[in-house]
């Protein structure tokens, strides 16, 4: 689905930051975006800039790499079921197949939030820079449920450490809600509202077991139902509504 960014955008005139008017051009996430400034890849009016609080209106001209970005687009929304042993990144110096290798767009996307290579499941692409930041952000507390498969049944103290948050290298994770298969307890389902890298690996890694297999059921309300693995197709226009209305864009 694609529709025509009208009023949810700022008033013209009003100035925004610059990592902001490239990630609403389609150009690259704000992190990304933040990154490009820092290495002098964008120019304002001719001039590099490196300062990230930047701000911008809609007269002043913005290039990236030398192309020109518009505040004018049309956005698109899309969500995958990933296979397994495909990234997330745009392109692979190892020559790996990508996201970007399945669904083909003629539209510059790019993912909310990463699945690890051997991660399954929901994966959303837009290029909605506004929507992504805020789905990501831990202010706004998008539930992700996962399914794992461990290498050892997981133990009640386990699953009761991980539900009130364990401590990692980048410090506690938060409370989550943890259920274990009462007929296999190789199986726990996790939801979680964080989203740090790697995160569901690294919480069962710190209390000693391997995770053999991990899919993503859902990323807000939205699953992989009706997508077969490597499948994908764009969100309803009452899809999109509603992930605005959980951040607050409405």
């Amino acid at each position: 689905m694609k529709k025509k960014n009208t009023s949810q955008d700022l008033p013209a005139q009003q100035p925004v930051r610059l990592n902001r008017a490239i990630a609403d051009a389609g150009i690259a996430s704000r992190r990304a975006a933040d990154e490009l400034i820092a290495s002098g890849a964008v120019r304002v009016n001719g001039a590099i800039i490196k300062e990230l609080g930047t701000k911008v209106t809609i007269d002043d001209f913005v290039t990236v790499h030398g192309e020109p970005i518009s505040r004018d687009k049309h956005l698109t929304y899309v969500i995958l079921n990933k296979p397994k042993d495909v990234i997330t990144t745009a392109s692979d110096e190892l020559g790996r197949k990508t996201v970007f290798d399945i669904v083909r767009i003629h539209t510059r996307l790019f993912t909310i939030g990463r699945l690890d290579r051997n991660t399954t499941g929901v994966l959303i692409l837009t290029n909605d820079g506004e929507l992504a930041h805020r789905m990501m952000h831990p202010r706004y507390q998008i539930p992700r449920v996962y399914k794992a498969t461990l290498d050892a049944p997981i133990r009640t103290v386990d699953a009761r450490k991980i539900a009130r948050g364990v401590e990692l290298e980048d410090g506690p994770t938060s409370p989550c809600e943890v259920l274990v298969d009462p007929v296999d307890a190789h199986r726990i389902t996790l939801m979680i509202r964080e989203g740090r890298n790697r995160e569901v690996r690294r919480i069962f890694e710190s209390l000693g077991y391997e995770v053999k297999q991990l899919e993503r059921k859902s990323y807000a309300f939205l699953t992989s139902k009706g997508l077969t693995r490597g499948d994908y197709r764009h969100l309803t226009r009452q899809e999109v509504a509603e992930l605005r209305k959980l951040v607050n864009l409405t």
